[in-house]
């Protein structure tokens, strides 16, 4: 394993029964950034996350975290490691504290220590005046807080937040987005499982796109957009327009076909500058109505909707099965 590597995945397999929920993965991660593993419910994120948090035995590849072998030294691996599931696990009758201190005690520090540690925490995710509250009274959004805390009891260099965000309002999204951001500035590396393209594009230095069990593309937030070309020409006929005359004027302003769906008419220009003036003088001598033009990059959406061929937050059964396995 590389020194720079933080976490890497060779030819990583999972079966569950006749599903295979990973074929062949391959990832890495360096010291100190965000890897986001993208991609729909059932797509094989959670089962990769349990694998490298030593919760699940891959069937075949190989796994280091930290140059620990995730099978052979799991033991040693679980001391340096945090892990923030998709639902907050914390003991509904305990108090934050108390909760806190529980983890703190189960990693082995003595009980000052382990409450000392919880208080400084709470203070850090501004939970302090619900310390002495059992954690039934809490929100979703502060209970989601108390569970990445306590993922962060034992200071590990490596941070594995499985969907840390689901189901919370956006609020509570973007507060915890910039705790995030604080722990990796801190120098903490993690890799961050999620469904939504916006959180992807926010928190990750990479993003690697996993669909079926198998990873499909990775690269920066960019490096995928770059992959659907440059800027693109959004185009809003009015509804008495001709849209072929429209797709004829535009041809020229870009190397691929114009495309059209309901009367809208999109156009990979090749030229950023000027384009918008480009084509409205193109449409204006054709005689094409317009009801609004915008000029606009692919996003990760545009980016996940092409190489899978459907949306990033489609449903699916298989982290279902994984959690019943």
């Amino acid at each position: 394993m590389s020194a720079q590597q933080a976490i890497e995945v060779s030819g990583v397999v999972k079966r569950f029964g006749q599903v295979l929920a990973l074929d062949g993965v391959d990832l890495t991660a360096r010291h100190g950034e965000v890897v986001a593993l993208l991609g729909p419910n059932g797509a094989g994120k959670t089962t990769l996350v349990r694998v490298l948090a030593t919760l699940l035995l891959a069937d075949a590849g190989e796994a280091r975290v930290l140059g620990l072998d995730v099978r052979e030294q799991a033991g040693e691996l679980r001391e340096r490691i945090g892990l923030a599931g998709q639902y907050a696990a914390v003991d509904e009758n305990l108090t934050g504290l108390e909760n806190l201190t529980m983890v703190g005690r189960l990693y082995g520090a003595h009980r000052g220590a382990a409450k000392a540690r919880g208080r400084e925490l709470l203070e850090r995710f501004g939970l302090t005046e619900a310390a002495g509250r059992p954690t039934k009274t809490y929100s979703g959004g502060m209970r989601r807080r108390l569970d990445l805390a306590a993922a962060l009891v034992a200071k590990p260099p490596v941070l594995f937040l499985d969907e840390p965000t689901t189901g919370l309002d956006p609020r509570s999204r973007l507060s915890l987005w910039e705790m995030i951001e604080g722990l990796v500035a801190e120098g903490t590396t993690a890799l961050l499982t999620t469904q939504y393209l916006d959180e992807a594009d926010r928190l990750a230095d990479t993003i690697a796109v996993i669909d079926h069990g198998r990873l499909i593309a990775e690269g920066t937030s960019d490096q995928l957009k770059d992959r659907l070309g440059g800027e693109r020409l959004e185009i809003r006929l009015d509804e008495e327009a001709d849209a072929d005359t429209a797709l004829q004027a535009l041809q020229p302003m870009s190397d691929e076909p114009p495309s059209r769906d309901d009367g809208l008419v999109r156009v990979s220009v090749r030229e950023r500058s000027g384009a918008i003036v480009e084509a409205v003088r193109r449409l204006s001598e054709a005689g094409v109505g317009v009801d609004d033009l915008a000029l606009r990059r692919p996003t990760l959406d545009d980016v996940f909707l092409a190489l899978t061929g459907h949306g990033a937050e489609e449903d699916g059964e298989q982290e279902d099965r994984e959690r019943a396995a």
